[in-house]
């Protein structure tokens, strides 16, 4: 008799099924793991024998054969040992075939027989309930795997011997319940923008970034509050939606990431360090993982010291800049992670960041600032909406009492122009969550919801004539002069929601500004 037991393997954050089937016949004591396993799976032959043993079984003296299919799908990663184990007891008669039919599994075995935790249980609860299938996963885990669906059975044992117990009636495993904590009831954030004394027109961009969901570079000598206003962006956004808390945790259960027991509620906010590798950044390596951009989907991608990540990473982040996606093509796996990220970053204007400041500067200002600039290429700053410079704050103004517009209060019109934005795009017929934000715009659907005034459009084309805007810089206009009307609270784009925008542009050298 051949027993067989549901998993899945992963694919970006789809899961796909495996069959795990398990064979015992007579012949010489063995135990094979086939269907291209790598080292993890092949390795889950000893946990699960040591597991067994731990309960008082021990395999029989034949030759067993496990095979995953399909066969030509490579097989990664320790959620194989729960099946594999199954499987086995199931072929040993200890487990009924026809009640494991029904039910995806996936758990790492401890070698005393308990289940730890494992990747991938929210992506592998969604694939069974649309399969209507139950899942059985570690206990830990359960808490995540309800958020599925309401009416997905879940398993959630603490240790092999209390699923055996289960299925013969000895025991009864319920249904973990679903753990998520309300925005209101969160810890209080320490952090506001009523902590930055000082640049009102960087808090200004910071704003109109929240507002549209826009891509901020932020320029400046050291000390003058960079990072500080970058970090305090998450205050000034909303929470996450239901659906896209679904997205957002899919990922980051691929990852390892996902708070114990619930969903993430908050917006990610990803700050890698500037060492880090391309493969780091947007997704892959030997087991293709989501990369930063993944993890900050729906959120925030800060990226501190920005000439000084490697080109080759910066360069990588272009593609999923424009599409919100982070495709990972390889040999043998051609892999595609949800990325659609909010892009804050910061820079010195040069190597020692005094370039603007004679008495500080280095001896080879104004060279040094032009090299340090030219790591970044043309084609990403392109793509980047707002450029705002963030001056040294002066000490007198340090000394002034805290501003009294805190990071509620942004909050607040930002919420406001957000429910416009979608209002809007409901209206002219966008489909699907991601089309929610001005920053998403693009093609027939953007020129729906411009409504340049003849001024407007006057000093908009002007403009894209005298500096020689491209085709993308000319839409990402369009797209932060439409969010600063919203913020205005006005349907059309007047002239001055255009000159605002035009300032936030950045202006290559040589090519001339509208005065």
């Amino acid at each position: 008799m051949v027993a067989r037991i549901n998993t899945a393997a992963f694919q970006g954050v789809e899961a796909k099924p495996v069959d795990v089937q398990v064979h015992i016949a007579s012949g010489l004591p063995a135990f094979t793991i086939v269907g291209l396993p790598n080292k993890a799976v092949s390795e889950a032959k000893e946990r699960v024998r040591a597991a067994l043993s731990a309960l008082g079984l021990a395999l029989p003296p034949k030759r067993i054969t496990v095979n995953l299919s399909p066969a030509d799908t490579l097989k990664e990663g320790s959620h194989f040992d729960l099946p594999i184990a199954l499987g086995l007891l199931t072929a040993m008669d200890v487990l009924p075939p026809d009640e494991m039919r029904d039910f995806l599994a996936l758990g790492e075995l401890a070698l005393d027989g308990t289940l730890t935790a494992v990747n991938g249980v929210l992506p592998a609860a969604i694939y069974a309930n649309r399969e209507e299938l139950g899942l059985i996963c570690p206990v830990s885990q359960g808490g995540e795997a309800v958020w599925a669906g309401e009416n997905l059975p879940v398993l959630a044992p603490q240790s092999l011997m209390d699923l055996i117990n289960h299925f013969k009636g000895v025991q009864l495993l319920t249904r973990p319940t679903a753990q998520l904590q309300d925005p209101q009831d969160a810890p209080l954030i320490s952090e506001d923008l009523a902590d930055i004394k000082g640049q009102e027109s960087a808090k200004r961009a910071l704003e109109i970034a929240a507002a549209g969901g826009h891509n901020l570079l932020m320029n400046g000598p050291p000390g003058s509050g960079k990072s500080l206003l970058a970090r305090r962006l998450p205050t000034i956004l909303p929470p996450l939606s239901p659906t896209e808390a679904l997205d957002v945790s899919m990922i980051h259960s691929l990852a390892g990431t996902l708070p114990e027991g619930g969903l993430m509620r908050t917006r990610p906010f990803r700050d890698p360090h500037h060492s880090a590798s391309q493969a780091a950044l947007v997704g892959g390596g030997h087991h293709v993982r989501p990369g930063e951009v993944s993890l900050a989907h729906k959120g925030v991608l800060f990226l501190d010291e920005l000439p000084e990540f490697q080109r080759p990473a910066l360069e990588a982040l272009r593609q999923p800049l424009e599409s919100g996606q982070a495709v990972v093509a390889r040999a043998s796996a051609h892999v595609t992670f949800p990325a659609q990220f909010q892009l804050v970053a910061a820079m010195n204007p040069c190597r020692c960041g005094f370039l603007d400041d004679p008495a500080e500067a280095c001896s080879r200002a104004p060279k040094c600032g032009e090299e340090y600039q030219n790591r970044l290429s043309g084609p990403l700053l392109d793509r980047i909406d707002l450029h705002v410079d963030v001056p040294m704050v002066p000490a007198a103004d340090l000394a002034l009492p805290p501003p009294k517009e805190t990071s509620a209060d942004v909050l607040a019109r930002v919420n406001q122009a957000r429910a416009v934005q979608r209002e809007r795009f409901a209206a002219a017929g966008a489909t699907g969550a991601a089309i929610e934000l001005n920053a998403h715009a693009d093609g027939q659907l953007l020129g729906n919801i411009v409504n340049l005034s003849p001024a407007a459009e006057a000093l908009l084309n002007e403009a894209a004539t005298r500096t020689r805007l491209s085709a993308r810089g000319y839409h990402r206009i369009q797209r932060v002069a439409r969010t600063i009307a919203d913020l205005d609270h006005n349907l059309n784009i007047e002239k001055h929601h255009v000159a605002e925008a035009l300032s936030y542009r950045r202006r290559p050298p040589g090519r001339q500004t509208i005065t």
